[in-house]
Order: structure tokens, then sequence, then C-alpha cells
């Protein structure tokens, strides 16, 4: 019962810290688009991308963590 509720307290951190990530780096990428920066463009779609892995992430932290608890 604790674990399940860890797990799903962790699960829920690390998706809102991939949304907000992604969010963030959408922002930069409309900006530099705005700006015609491609340095800004480049950072906003890394930022982008690698918040969406941590969302995808996060759906996968149940399985990884009941393979190593148990």
């Amino acid at each position: 019962m604790y674990t399940e509720k860890a797990i799903n307290t962790l699960q829920t951190l690390v998706l809102a810290l991939g949304v907000g990530l992604a969010a963030y780096g959408t922002l930069r990428l409309l900006e530099g688009y705005k700006n015609d920066c491609p340095d800004m463009k480049s950072q906003g779609m890394e930022q982008l991308l690698r918040g969406a892995d941590i969302a995808e992430l996060s759906f996968h932290i149940p399985s990884i963590l009941a393979s190593t608890i148990a």
C-alpha cells in the first residue's frame, strides 16, 4: 500500500516535470520563430523533446520499480 502510493507520487512528479519542460521548450521554440533566432529554435526543440522523453518515462516507472523491488 505504502509503496503503491510512493510509486504513484513519483510517477506524477516525473510527469509534471516532463510536461513543464516540454511547455517551456515550446515557448522558447515559438520565441525563436518570432525573433528569427536559430539558436533559440534549436534550444526550444531540444527542451521540447527532452520534456516529452521525461514525460514518457513516467509511464514506465511502475514496471521498472516493480521489477527492482520484487
